[in-house]
């Protein structure tokens, strides 16, 4: 059944180019919910043993002479993944309910990337497995470039030329793979003994290529740029599915094939991941947009996945998917109440300006999500930062204890820039000029009933509160089904 989320997305793509405007928004939020019950449906129905290996759903020969095949397979990695997607599409549907221009466009690209990551979770065909990676890029590209904001055609071009040079990257790994095993099959694949000397090459390219999307350091530029120029919808999938991909591929294509390169190269993966821990953290410290706040928080978040993947241990890797779901549900609340509660409602992200209008008054909703937000990025106990922050951690001691020690320093940093957005955006001291200026604030009498945080913002708004709460009080619901298909991956043996 799972494999019907894919079918179901792009079903809904094509009847969005078909159909009036009016059923656009309806049909966007039906297949998004329709995927995200399957996810759930698969998490309730499936056994958890059945979920330590990567088995087989659908098989179907594509270009047999070649030894393509149309090939989907599911695991407790995959799983967790296809939930947060789901999840995440969800709420970015509903967050975009009363977007006007270009309606039938804009929700077809949105469905398009969320199709493509469904898509990118399940496949276990290397080809299939390229061809949806590459499809999420197009999509991306046209979502920030029409319907962005801030520099968005830079923004748009800088991202999708990085997200070509890494697909180039990872071209140039698969066909290495397929010419010197002779199957595109991820399972066979990960069977097959890859000679030490090819292994030492092949794995930095093709790791290197998944982790320009993971926004690794150095290559992690695009990513506050991209998040900043995007709308809403465009930011929240972003940083909620799309980094993740790269991070999912690193650990199902790249490390899992070539085992041997992993561990040669697995110290400069923990280097450059506390590096862009820290580093980010303190850029982010600096801002004064607080979407750009949020996207270097991102890029710092996404270096404890890479940490807990460098370090190489079962636990230090089923904390890093576990990160890789809770970033994707913090991430996307965060971008949500600063793009959509926030700018659509004064008109500027500049801390310094929402600090003179304490919209905590205003918009005491949009407050209470930042906090929760904020309390979650943060990694505060009972919030899912929290579950998987740990896990990589307590995993890394065994391999890395030093740069544990570094990452430290690093979550101070978070919490600094944290409180410091939470306190400016929303609890700053009121300035009496910021009533006088025209449609940014609300001090007319009737501003609270137009511009109130509207239903469809709120429900997903509690959707993604109740997903990072649910995992961050009971984090074992996720952890039963990651931590076997994690053991079974040969690069731990």
């Amino acid at each position: 059944m799972i494999a019907w989320t894919i079918y179901i997305t792009f079903a809904s793509a094509v009847l969005l180019l078909l159909l009036p405007r009016a059923f656009a928004r309806w049909i966007a939020l039906l297949a998004t919910i329709a995927g995200l019950a399957l996810g759930l449906v698969a998490l309730v129905r499936t056994p958890i043993a059945d979920l330590a290996h990567f088995t087989t759903i659908v098989r179907v020969p594509w270009v047999p002479a070649l030894g393509m095949n149309y090939h989907l397979a599911i695991d407790g990695v995959s799983l967790t993944m296809v939930l947060v997607t789901g999840i995440s599409a969800v709420s970015t549907v509903l967050f975009s309910w009363d977007i006007d221009h270009r309606q039938n466009e804009f929700f077809f690209w949105l469905v398009l990337v969320v199709a493509g990551c469904y898509g990118v979770f399940l496949s276990a065909d290397l080809f299939l497995f390229f061809a949806f990676y590459e499809l999420v890029i197009v999509p991306k590209y046209f979502l920030i470039a029409v319907f962005g904001s801030t520099n968005k055609e830079y923004g748009a071009m800088k991202l999708t030329l990085y997200s070509f040079l890494g697909g180039m990257l990872v071209f140039i790994g698969i066909l290495t793979a397929y010419v010197t095993a002779g199957t595109l099959d991820l399972n066979q694949l990960s069977q097959f003994q890859f000679s030490p000397h090819l292994q030492a090459w092949a794995f930095p390219v093709l790791f290197l290529g998944f982790a320009v999307l993971a926004g690794i350091w150095p290559l992690h530029t695009w990513a506050p740029t991209g998040h900043v120029a995007a709308p809403t919808a465009g930011s929240m999938l972003l940083a909620g599915i799309v980094m993740k991909l790269g991070s999912y591929a690193g650990l199902r294509v790249a490390i899992n094939l070539f085992p041997q390169g992993f561990q040669m190269w697995s110290k400069w993966i923990v280097l450059l991941a506390v590096i862009g821990i820290v580093y980010a953290a303190a850029v982010a410290l600096r801002q004064r947009d607080l979407k750009f706040v949020i996207g270097y928080s991102s890029v710092s978040h996404m270096g404890f996945v890479l940490l807990g993947l460098g370090a190489a241990t079962a636990l230090s890797v089923s904390g890093a998917v576990l990160q890789m779901f809770s970033h994707g549900v913090i991430a996307a609340l965060l971008f949500a109440v600063a793009g959509r509660m926030i700018y659509r409602r004064t008109h500027t992200r500049e801390l310094d300006v929402l600090a003179g209008m304490n919209l905590s008054h205003a918009l005491p909703f949009a407050a209470f999500t930042f906090i929760i937000a904020a309390a979650a990025s943060m990694g505060i106990p009972g919030f899912s930062g929290f579950a998987a922050e740990i896990t990589i951690l307590i995993g890394a001691w065994k391999t890395y204890p030093f740069a544990v020690w570094i990452t430290g320093a690093g979550m101070v940093l978070v919490a600094a820039f944290t409180l410091r957005a939470l306190k400016q955006s929303f609890f700053g001291e009121m300035d009496p000029g910021a009533a006088l200026q025209e449609s940014r604030l609300a001090l007319d009498s009737g501003w609270n009933e137009q511009q109130s945080i509207t239903a469809a913002e709120k429900c997903g708004a509690c959707l993604l509160m109740l997903a990072t709460l649910a995992v961050g009080v009971y984090p074992k619901l996720l952890l039963d089904r990651i931590m076997p298909a994690v053991e079974a991956m040969r690069f731990l043996k």
